[in-house]
């Protein structure tokens, strides 16, 4: 079955929020004309119902039903 849920993998950059982590994802983008590769980097809160990944981890997360204001993913496993 193929999931309407978009799935990214980053890591914990912060877990100091309740029920809250912050993931860095790094994506790699090619300028059209100087094809010179470069890195694209965004923050995405989500919610961690155990307080169960530290900073470091390399997690997945999905999106789900906003939690609040900013959190609309779920983190739901640990990758490494």
């Amino acid at each position: 079955m193929k999931s309407t849920k978009k799935m990214k993998t980053g890591f914990v950059i912060s877990d100091k929020m309740d029920k809250t982590v912050v993931i860095k994802i790094d994506r790699i983008k090619t300028h059209p004309i100087y094809k010179k590769k470069y890195v694209i980097s965004k923050n995405y809160k989500a919610h961690d119902e155990e307080n169960t990944y530290k900073e470091g981890d390399f997690v997945e997360i999905a999106e789900t039903k906003p939690y609040s204001k900013d959190v609309t993913y779920m983190v739901t496993r640990k990758v490494k």
